[in-house]
C-alpha cells in the first residue's frame, strides 16, 4: 500500500513540540506516512503576510489527512481565528469531540464516555459581525436546514458506526423558536432514517446542568456551533480537560485533527507540554485512515502510561517532559 500523504502544521506556541511528538508515535506505529509541513497561524503571517496561506488551504484538500498544532488567536482584536477560517474554506462540516474517563487522572466521575457532534459552519460562532453605527455591533447567526440535515446525518451514522445507542439533539428552541426550531426539526427529520438509534432532545442549559450533575445519562449529543464550541469543553472537564482530550473536524474533501487547548507561549520551547490530546488526536486520524489496529495500539499505550503513573508531564501531576513522556507511550506501543 502507498504510503498516507499526510499534512502536519506546527502552529503557534508549544504547537511544534506537540506536533513532533504526535508525528513519532504516528511513524512507530510502522504505517507509511509521507509528511508535508505547512503553516498557518501566527508563524504563517510572519513567514508569509497570511495567518491562512492559499498554499496550506491546498496542500490540505491533497492530503489524506491533516494534524494540526494550536493556532494563535487574539481576543477582540488582530486576525480572524485561523480555525474558523479553515473549517469554513475547506467545508470541514463536522467537529467530533470525543470525551472518555483515563484511569489515573482524577475526575469527578468514572467511566465517562461521552461524544460531542458539532455542525461547524455556520452559526453565531462563524464570527459574521458588523458595527450598526459606533456603539451598537450586530452579529449574524445564520442556520440552514442544508447544514443542520448535514449535521445530523453524520452524527447518526457515526452513531451507527461506533455501536452508540441514542443521539440527543441539544438546542435552544423554546426561545429561538425559527432558527434552533429549524436545526431541531432537521434532526428528527434524520432520525426517522434510523430506527436502530434512539433520539431524544434537551435545551442547552438544561443539558449544561445535567452534564455536570451526571453526564452518564448521555450518549452522543449533536448541536449547532456555539453550543458545541461550549459544551464540548465542558465534557473535556469531566475527563482531565483540554490537555487530554481529541478534535476532528471533518469534511467530504479533507479532514483536520488538532488539539482544542491553547498555544501555552508560557512553556513554548521549555520541553514541558503535553502532548496526549494531539497524540489522541493522532489516534482519531489513524481510525479516519482505516488503520483501527493501530489507533488501538496508541490508545492502549496512552492510556497504560498515564495508569502507570511514572512518566507523566507536571500538569498531570508528574515531572517529565514532552520528549520522555511520548518515548514512554512509545515503549508502551
Amino acid at each position: 500500500m502507498p504510503a498516507y500523504k499526510l499534512v502536519y502544521i506546527p502552529g503557534d506556541g508549544i504547537g511544534p513540540e506537540v506536533v513532533n511528538a504526535a508525528r513519532r508515535v504516528v511513524d512507530a506505529t510502522g504505517i507509511e506516512c509521507k509528511w508535508q509541513a505547512q503553516f498557518a497561524g501566527l508563524s504563517a503571517l510572519e513567514q508569509t503576510g497570511d495567518p491562512l496561506p492559499a498554499i496550506t488551504l491546498e496542500a490540505i484538500r491533497g492530503a489524506d489527512a491533516t494534524l494540526k498544532g494550536p493556532t494563535a488567536t487574539a481576543s477582540g482584536t488582530g486576525f480572524r481565528s485561523v480555525n474558523v477560517a479553515l473549517r469554513q474554506q475547506l467545508e470541514l462540516y463536522a467537529n467530533f469531540r470525543p470525551a472518555r474517563s483515563i484511569t489515573g487522572i482524577e475526575s469527578r466521575y468514572d467511566d465517562v464516555d461521552l461524544i460531542v457532534i458539532r455542525e461547524n459552519t455556520e452559526g453565531l460562532y462563524s464570527g459574521l459581525e458588523h458595527t450598526v453605527v459606533p456603539g451598537v455591533v450586530e452579529s449574524l447567526r445564520v442556520i440552514s436546514s442544508k447544514a443542520s440535515e448535514r449535521i445530523a446525518r453524520f452524527a447518526f451514522e457515526t452513531a451507527r458506526r461506533q455501536g452508540r445507542k441514542r443521539v440527543t439533539c441539544v438546542h435552544k428552541a423554546n426561545i429561538l423558536k425559527l432558527s434552533d426550531g429549524l436545526f431541531l426539526e432537521s434532526c428528527r427529520k434524520v432520525a426517522d432514517q434510523f430506527a436502530d438509534i434512539e433520539f431524544d432532545d434537551c435545551i442547552v442549559d438544561a443539558a449544561a446542568m445535567k452534564l455536570v450533575l451526571d453526564p452518564h445519562q448521555f450518549d452522543m449529543l449533536v448541536m449547532e456551533n456555539l453550543f458545541g464550541d461550549i459544551l464540548s469543553d465542558l465534557t473535556s472537564g469531566l475527563v482531565g480537560g483540554l490537555g487530554v482530550t481529541p478534535s476532528a473536524n471533518v469534511g467530504d474533501g479533507a479532514a483536520v485533527f488538532e488539539a482544542v487547548h491553547g498555544t501555552a507561549p508560557d512553556i513554548a520551547g521549555k520541553g514541558l507540554a503535553n502532548p496526549t490530546a494531539l497524540i489522541q488526536s493522532a489516534v482519531l486520524m489513524l481510525r479516519f485512515l482505516g488503520e483501527k489496529e493501530a489507533a488501538d495500539r496508541v490508545d492502549r499505550a496512552i492510556r497504560s502510561v498515564i495508569s502507570d503513573g511514572t512518566v507523566l508531564t507536571g500538569d498531570l501531576g508528574g515531572s517529565a517532559g514532552t520528549a520522555e513522556y511520548t518515548d514512554a507511550v512509545i515503549a508502551a506501543m
